[in-house]
């Protein structure tokens, strides 16, 4: 009886894996959609073969949605609207669509999968979206896992972006991983320096991407970058700015600085960093200096763990504790802010207590 029961399993088993053989067989060569007309605005129609992403069909025709998780569907950030053809809504989207969005047909690109003709709604604005072939010219080490990479653009020679936003890097295979990824960074060089794209990448563990960048990337490589995207950016007001920033945060942090450097402002702005111990501190000289170019500004670390004989103990613990210090009017104060979700969410909840309206923070998160 045993044996008889061990066989029935076995037989199941292979029936199971000859099945979804087939099944992927029947997807790679069998499932020909033919040619679908993408619709876009109602004002562009591009003819592709049916059968790849909504994503990845865009791609292929040079219009590029933001994808920070390369099209695995995790980040959120390839969101348009599909006003027809795109199917039913998948349940691999509905955590990342509010319900206002699933009725409005805000799909996920990398979802939505071209069968048919169809229909869809995207900003203008993806339409100055380029591809970029860079050469890298340097990678620096700020910290023991944070490196500094400049690419220098070929083509194009340049790029127009606003302080604060990111563009897509595209790795190359290496080791075991066979195949590109795309990851987002937002960009640390000021807009002014038009001709390259500095960004700041913090080592992953087992990250795809960062592991790339800091154990195989040599400088003299080409490498594509996508973009820019993102609303992250300094808004055109006289408010008080407050910026908040952990680890590789800072990258567009600098970014703004640096351009207001150039542009001038006398706005009174506050930046708050935190990391866990000195060792973890970077570019300190660079935001201390901005307390002598700027008429009101002050630089000030947030160490979680501190050493009583370091140089930046006078502030340790959480950053939130120390908002109301320098919060001298909450309804004219912008806050800015960039690092992990939980820091994050803890501040912009402290923000919020404080009377720092919410439609006046402004962050991009590390998801």
């Amino acid at each position: 009886m045993l044996l008889q029961i061990i066989s029935d399993i076995g037989a199941s088993a292979a029936i199971s894996i000859f099945l979804a053989l087939i099944l992927v067989f029947a997807q790679k060569y069998l499932n020909t959609y033919g040619d679908c007309v993408v619709d876009i605005n109602n004002k562009k129609q591009i003819t592709v073969k049916g059968g790849n992403s909504l994503l990845n069909t865009l791609n292929d025709q040079q219009i590029y949605l933001a994808s920070a998780c390369g099209g695995r569907g995790s980040c959120g950030a390839c969101k348009c609207k599909v006003a027809e053809g795109g199917g039913p809504l998948l349940p691999t989207e509905k955590p990342l669509l509010s319900p206002k969005e699933q009725q409005d047909n805000i799909r996920l690109a990398c979802q939505v999968k071209v069968k048919s003709d169809i229909k869809i709604h995207i900003p203008e604005s993806i339409f100055n979206i380029r591809k970029f072939v860079s050469v890298v010219e340097s990678i620096t080490d700020l910290t023991y896992d944070i490196k500094a990479v400049v690419f220098r653009l070929k083509e194009p020679a340049k790029i127009d972006f606003k302080a604060g936003q990111y563009v897509q890097l595209e790795t190359k295979p290496y080791g075991k991983i066979k195949q590109t990824t795309v990851r987002a960074y937002s960009i640390s060089s000021k807009p002014e320096d038009d001709t390259l794209v500095e960004l700041i990448i913090r080592l992953v563990p087992e990250g795809i991407c960062t592991t790339w960048v800091h154990n195989f990337l040599q400088v003299g490589e080409e490498v594509n970058l996508t973009g820019p995207f993102g609303d992250f950016y300094i808004r055109d007001t006289q408010a008080d700015m407050i910026f908040i920033a952990g680890g590789s945060g800072k990258a567009p942090i600098k970014s703004m600085l640096q351009h207001l450097q150039v542009v001038g402002t006398n706005r009174k702005m506050t930046y708050f960093f935190g990391a866990r111990t000195e060792k973890d501190l970077y570019l300190t000289e660079l935001f201390k200096g901005f307390e002598h170019v700027f008429p009101d500004f002050q630089y000030i670390p947030v160490l979680s763990k501190c050493d009583d004989a370091g140089l930046y103990c006078a502030r340790s613990g959480y950053i939130m504790p120390y908002i109301k210090e320098v919060l001298r009017d909450p309804q004219n104060t912008e806050a800015y802010m960039c690092g992990s979700p939980g820091m994050l969410e803890a501040c912009r909840k402290e923000l919020r207590n404080l009377g720092v309206p919410d439609n006046k923070i402004y962050f991009d998160s590390f998801g």
